[in-house]
């Protein structure tokens, strides 16, 4: 097949006319969902395809935001954003890669989420980040986030993750990079003016080969309402790859715990006991030299003390429950979504394993499902899903990458979590997006779909849609 890109971590012309949107009054509630763009109650789904060409300009990336409903996703209620779109600041140029990381929140407190797109190619590889608003009628306008050190790293965006770190109410905006700084942009941000502020993070990340900050989440693994930075990268004394907690507070983020794990790792944060706290799943999805050879999972438990730096447990393909095995290069955990799926009050675990053999099919990719319990992740009741799986569309065929991406969320409103699956390479490699439903039994392909670049709008081509979701 053609060239494969690096991995997303946590992904023709395409042009798109959006709807201008009345200003919302300043006394709206903020979004009940941190991912609904159009304010109707509904989770949407956003999916980037980040070597789009556009306007003849190859690589320059897109993003479809699929809008949720209670019979869950379709290609027809989309909305298709480039920085040739109307009303969103810059132009696509060859290499941007527009959508190589994605988050969201109600920045503006209008009721209404908004969508934060990097572009790691962006001004010659230095990075760039823009906020797309959300309205009434979806989403419209945007503006560029100012890298703040421009001379300090490269492609400022690379990692990005919205939360209330100081406590105010106020979402605040977490940007990465290559460097050993992360930039917080306060809440309080106005259309007209951007964030309330903005202050740097006090890291140690190593800004060597290995990026500094890899991945960020947000989540408050105290207890005390206040967001905390979960921060996947290099430790700078050791050069050690782990996992950072950054405790939230009014007066700003601090470095709270380090947790050494392995080389090419990412965190997902949710409550997987129903305590209350935030817990998080690291994945080292490679040889890590001990544990495993395709990757494994570490579950840390929240408390009032903060995150337990010992693992609640560790799962590979081998840990008896979880279907296949553990096998080198499998890239088990490339992908991690946290969601509760069967309404039990417990979150739950959707995993990418890109680089899986399907029978003879090589890097065909799946995902896997771990259920949350009482006492933590659990390998009891892992279900396995492919595209040879009954009722999964498609064919599992080599290099369709299947499970590039996953994100666990409502889609429908009927209070269960849906899984939504990308697929890189399909097609080789134009890619795809797979829904499945959430049930009360766990993630059912009953009613699951698939949608392709045609249907979606965009050309056929390298596109890689399915690389990024909203993380």
């Amino acid at each position: 097949m053609a060239r494969l890109p690096a991995l997303a971590l946590a992904t023709a012309t395409v042009a798109a006319t959006l709807t201008l949107l009345t200003p919302t009054p300043a006394t709206a509630a903020p979004a009940k969902y941190a991912d609904d763009f159009n304010g109707d109650g509904y989770r949407d789904l956003a999916t980037a395809a980040p070597y789009t060409p556009v306007g003849g300009k190859t690589d320059a990336g897109a993003v479809v935001v699929n809008y949720g409903s209670a019979n869950g996703i379709s290609a027809a209620r989309r909305t298709v954003i480039t920085q040739n779109t109307a009303g969103i600041p810059g132009t696509a140029e060859q290499g941007d890669k527009f959508g190589r990381a994605l988050t969201s929140g109600d920045l503006n407190r209008d009721g209404y989420a908004d969508l934060v797109v990097g572009s790691t190619g962006e001004n010659a590889g230095a990075g760039a980040v823009v906020i797309v608003w959300g309205g009434k009628n979806g989403l419209s306008g945007g503006q560029v986030v100012p890298d703040p050190a421009t001379s300090a790293h490269d492609e400022y965006g690379m990692s990005l993750t919205v939360g209330d770190f100081s406590g105010d109410g106020k979402a605040d905006l977490a940007v990465g990079s290559t460097g050993s700084d992360i930039w917080i942009h306060k809440g309080g941000f106005l259309k007209a003016s951007g964030a309330a502020s903005r202050y740097k993070v006090a890291t140690d990340l190593y800004t060597g080969a290995i990026y500094g900050s890899q991945h960020l989440a947000a989540g408050d693994v105290n207890g005390d309402a206040i967001a905390d930075l979960i921060v996947s990268g290099t430790q700078a004394e050791t050069y050690d790859n782990g996992t950072f907690v950054y405790q939230g507070a009014a007066s700003g983020l601090a470095r709270k715990t380090f947790i050494k794990n392995g080389a090419y790792e990412l965190a997902a944060v949710g409550d997987l006991n129903g305590d209350g706290y935030a817990d998080v799943v690291t994945s080292t999805y490679g040889d890590d030299g001990t544990t495993s050879l395709g990757g494994s999972l570490n579950a840390y438990l929240g408390s009032a003390d903060g995150l337990r730096t010992r693992p609640q447990t560790t799962i590979t393909q081998d840990t008896p429950g979880v279907p296949g095995s553990d096998e080198e290069g499998d890239w088990f955990g490339n992908a991690l979504s946290i969601a509760d799926i069967n309404r039990d009050g417990y979150a739950d675990v959707a995993v990418g394993t890109l680089h899986e053999t399907i029978g003879t099919a090589k890097i065909a990719g799946s995902v896997t499902v771990l259920r949350g319990s009482a006492t933590g992740l659990t390998a009891t009741g892992a279900q396995s899903f492919t595209q040879n799986t009954s009722g999964v569309p498609g064919t599992a065929e080599s290099a369709d990458r299947f499970g590039a991406s996953v994100r666990l969320s409502d889609l429908t409103g009927d209070g269960r979590a849906d899984l939504s699956i990308g697929a890189d390479g399909e097609n080789h490699p134009a890619g795809a997006i797979y829904s499945l439903r959430g049930a009360a039994t766990g993630v059912t392909t009953t009613k699951a779909t698939s949608f392709g670049p045609g249907s979606l709008g965009l050309p056929t081509g390298y596109l890689r849609l399915g690389q990024v979701m909203l993380g």
